[in-house]
């Protein structure tokens, strides 16, 4: 099944998930894929300065990874389309105007958005009020 192109659909059908699970970003200039694997990383990307890779926390603390910032992870439980324009732009402008940061992963299925877990809540607030909003408009419209 292919995933949904149209913005109104996705925004509408956002359902964002809140993970329990706190991530940490790490990075190193060694790109062993095998070295970094063997840690079980959520993801991985290959920059030209080396290896960013995300962990979560129990296994950064258990590799003396350092921890600068601890994000928490929302997936967007939409069947978005890779070719889908305009999801990241509107969910980064909502979350941005309430001074939000969003590191955001588009995936084959989802679209997964990483926040500071202090304003994981928030976030989640927004998104729904987001999705909400769509939801009444389209409703007005019929």
């Amino acid at each position: 099944m292919s995933g949904i192109t149209d913005l109104s659909e996705l925004l509408a059908n956002l359902q964002p998930v809140l993970s329990p699970t706190s991530y940490i970003f790490c990075f190193t200039e060694n790109t062993n894929l095998d070295a970094i694997a063997s840690m079980s990383p959520l993801a991985t990307f290959h920059e030209e300065e080396g290896m960013t890779f995300i962990l979560n926390h129990e296994s950064a603390v258990q590799h003396n990874i350092e921890i600068n910032n601890v994000y928490r992870c929302i997936t967007l439980k939409v069947h978005s389309s890779l070719e889908a324009v305009g999801l990241t732009a509107a969910v980064s402008s909502v979350l941005a105007k309430r001074g939000i940061s969003a590191n955001v992963m588009a995936a084959f299925h989802h679209d997964h958005i990483f926040v500071h877990e202090d304003h994981a809540e928030q976030a989640m607030l927004a998104l729904t009020e987001l999705s909400e909003s769509v939801k009444r408009q389209q409703g007005e419209s019929i």
